[in-house]
């Protein structure tokens, strides 16, 4: 209907509401081998788009990844000759520091931003990540902002990236001295797990990755946890079937709550997935990321069962046994960061990242807790001279 106006007539402009609805699919695929020859996944993902081909790809490696699999890149442009009438790689692969390095230097951004531009990459073109969780959160960010967004392929290549950050739907990179404070929504167009790259892992970052299965089975799968726990030695000597099917369940779970949480991109105050993370978040930066991810979060885990323990929630067999697999999997509970500054307003006091983690997503703080293994609870308020109490349990516990 077209509004008649007349002069001298007043009439209000109601607001419009529009409701937009969008739906995200993509598959997260295990397998061993991505770029041998005869492994056909990788071109069957780029082909089933449907699209007319050769698709142009450029592709982003780790350079931790290199110091392990030499012949990886001539690997990666065999495998795009193989498959030519699928795939064009367009330049050479872009090699960017591994770890947390990645996310710490903001010209590593602009360097894919240049490798896009260069090879004339569209929004229906792929962007190849291969790496570990920091190297596939700057490229998902790359990724996301590159024309608004183009089609971003993960092949993530530790037990982190494979069981939590790669299958996701989160990118960033760290900022003003906080992790992740730049970064975007938006999900991987498929995400291939190969789990022979595991083989090449050193003992810590073997690991490191245990922790983000530890802390979403004590959140929504007892089952799973009793699992973990009573693997947890093999786990600890790399027994290679045990953590595919770690890695397997984790993954989804992880990718359960993204469909079903009903806040996908963390429009509210809640975040359940970052049990044990307002802490760890922070020693990763007091510790200058001597710390892995996954060992920062192992310790977070710890100290937030403990505070839950001692707050009366969680039963007292139930926290042993949390602190007890945690030390069969061999991570340490205590460093010395977590008592180095007790003054709130000291940069270096370990209850600052209590405020960062309630400004990073804003609204009233919200922790995750534990009512029992398996079953979490959320607070509003944290209690910092009973995590003092619980800090302390954790220095000297005696496993």
């Amino acid at each position: 209907m077209i509004l008649e106006l007349k002069r001298n007539t007043k009439f209000s402009l109601q607001p419009i509401q529009q409701r937009v609805e969008v739906t995200f699919n993509y598959a997260v695929h295990f397998t061993n081998g991505i770029f041998d020859l005869d492994n056909p996944l990788l071109a069957q993902v780029v082909a089933s788009d449907g699209e007319a081909k050769p698709k142009k790809v450029v592709a982003v490696v780790d350079g931790g990844l290199l110091e392990h699999r030499h012949g990886l890149l001539e690997q990666l442009r065999e495998y795009c000759d193989r498959h030519s009438e699928i795939l064009t790689l367009c330049e050479s692969p872009l090699v960017v520091p591994g770890g947390e390095a990645a996310k710490n230097n903001p010209y590593l951004l602009e360097d894919i931003h240049q490798l896009v531009d260069k090879a004339g990459i569209c929004r229906h073109s792929y962007l190849i990540a291969v790496g570990g969780g920091a190297v596939l959160d700057l490229v998902g960010y790359a990724a996301a902002t590159a024309h608004r967004g183009i089609r971003l392929m993960r092949i993530p290549t530790t037990v982190l990236a494979q069981n939590d950050s790669a299958v996701g739907v989160k990118n960033g990179i760290n900022a003003f001295g906080k992790k992740n404070f730049l970064g975007s929504f938006a999900p991987p167009y498929a995400v291939l797990n190969d789990f022979d790259f595991l083989d090449s892992l050193d003992e810590r970052d073997w690991r490191s990755g245990i922790a983000e299965a530890v802390k979403v089975a004590l959140i929504r799968d007892a089952e799973f946890f009793e699992f973990i726990s009573d693997n947890a030695a093999l786990l600890a000597r790399r027994d290679m079937e045990a953590m595919q099917q770690v890695i397997y369940r984790c993954a989804q779970l992880h990718l359960q709550h993204i469909a079903s949480s009903g806040d996908a991109f963390e429009m509210g105050s809640s975040r359940p997935l970052d049990f044990g993370h307002w802490a760890a978040h922070k020693l990763e930066q007091l510790t200058d990321y001597r710390l892995r991810h996954g060992e920062a979060v192992a310790i977070g885990i710890a100290l937030d069962s403990t505070y839950s323990y001692l707050q009366g929630m969680l039963p007292h067999s139930d926290w042993q046994k949390i602190l007890s697999t945690l030390t069969i999997l061999g991570f340490d509970l205590y460093v010395p960061e977590l008592t180095e500054e007790s003054e709130i307003e000291h940069p270096r006091c370990l209850f600052r990242g209590l405020n960062e983690f309630r400004e990073h997503l804003g609204g009233e703080l919200t922790l995750t807790l534990l009512q029992r293994i398996g079953k979490e609870i959320e607070v509003h308020v944290a209690e910092t001279s009973l995590y003092q109490q619980a800090i302390s349990l954790l220095s000297n516990a005696k496993i």
